[in-house]
């Protein structure tokens, strides 16, 4: 596919198995060439076990349809992964040789963006935030031999991407409303004991354009939404139709999308059999008996009203309190006859 092709590196022309032969000659750099997929700039001088990787994007097409409308992809505190999924067809690599597979981001620019919904695209809104910690994934099943890499499509689907600057899981911590490159690392595991002065020789980078994408914690480009919705196997809940509206009642209404309830009973289930009673078969089976009916209970007397009466020293209300002075005792007021009202003295208020 066009879009998966770029510059790469490659050995000399010789027989199929002499470049990756040890001897004298294990490690003489390789010339570039073309590949599958490319690296970045200083591709050459590469260890004759990694030269002739090639990388092939699978699903090309659908990252190609993601690109034209802007991917984005959502980070999460708990870590989301990726969709469409990065995986990739190796070839070139020595069967008998052990490699490490891994996968780093990196910031596209140093800017900031945000999306106008009225011209449905991304405008940049300023710098770019700090950088978060630079993290690499491992493939899992690192290390392995070329030979079972070279034999099945390696996939990154256990990766996920967080915007949580102090996660410990793991995670590819990434800014959000920021863009980001992925990029695909081959490293050859140099049984050398000072493979370490060799190391920019030992490895070999792949980046595929197609592959960028703004982070995001919600989608913005609702054709993206619509995209994801139709190509994700997992976000088959969303495809489904709207279920049939009841009788006299909008189908796009609340009441609509609500689950119908159940208009016939089920079915009664077998009744258990008693612990001792004789089996039954087939057409000697008792017919079933009726529910007991519950006993009926008779009718209690209602109670009778009784004033609440409290014994001798017990205070109900406010606890008593002694005045600090005697007050003047009023006669008792009558509801049947004109009585003067008491009158108060200065103090007695």
């Amino acid at each position: 596919m066009p879009g998966n092709r770029a510059t790469d590196t490659a050995c000399p022309a010789t027989t199929p198995m002499a470049a990756f032969l040890g001897g004298p000659a294990e490690g003489s750099p390789c010339t570039p060439g073309l590949g599958w997929a490319g690296e970045g700039p200083g591709t050459g001088g590469k260890n004759r076990h990694v030269c002739h990787a090639a990388a092939r994007l699978e699903m090309g097409s659908l990252w190609e349809e993601f690109n034209r409308l802007g991917t984005e992809m959502i980070v999460t505190k708990a870590g989301r992964r990726m969709f469409p999924t990065f995986q990739v067809k190796l070839s070139g690599l020595d069967p008998l040789a052990d490699y490490v597979l891994l996968m780093d981001f990196i910031p596209l620019d140093d800017k900031r963006y945000r999306y106008a919904f009225h011209s449905s695209s991304w405008l940049a809104a300023g710098r770019a935030e700090p950088a978060a910690p630079g993290r690499v994934h491992f493939h899992p099943d690192s290390p392995a031999k070329g030979a079972q890499w070279m034999r099945q499509i390696v996939s990154f689907d256990k990766l996920k991407l967080t915007n949580n600057l102090l996660d410990d899981n793991g995670h590819i911590i990434l800014n959000s409303m920021h863009r980001y490159q992925p990029r695909f690392h081959v490293v050859f595991v140099d049984p050398r004991r000072d493979s370490e002065r060799f190391a920019h020789q030992n490895f070999k980078s792949f980046s595929f354009p197609e592959t960028q994408f703004m982070a995001v914690t919600a989608y913005q480009n609702h054709r993206i939404t619509q995209l994801k919705i139709a190509s994700n196997p997992f976000a088959k809940g969303f495809r489904d139709g709207d279920p049939e509206p009841w009788c006299g009642v909008p189908a796009g209404s609340l009441l609509g999308a609500m689950p119908r309830a159940r208009a016939t009973p089920l079915p009664p289930g077998p009744e258990k059999q008693e612990k001792g009673a004789p089996r039954s078969h087939g057409a000697l089976a008792p017919a079933p008996q009726p529910p007991a009916v519950p006993p009926s209970f008779p009718e209690l007397p209602a109670p009778t009203f009784q004033p609440l009466t409290c014994p001798p020293g017990v205070c109900v209300g406010a606890k008593p309190r002694t005045l600090p002075y005697p007050l003047q005792a009023f006669p008792q007021l009558s509801t049947y006859g004109p009585t003067t009202a008491p009158t108060f003295g200065y103090g007695q208020q």
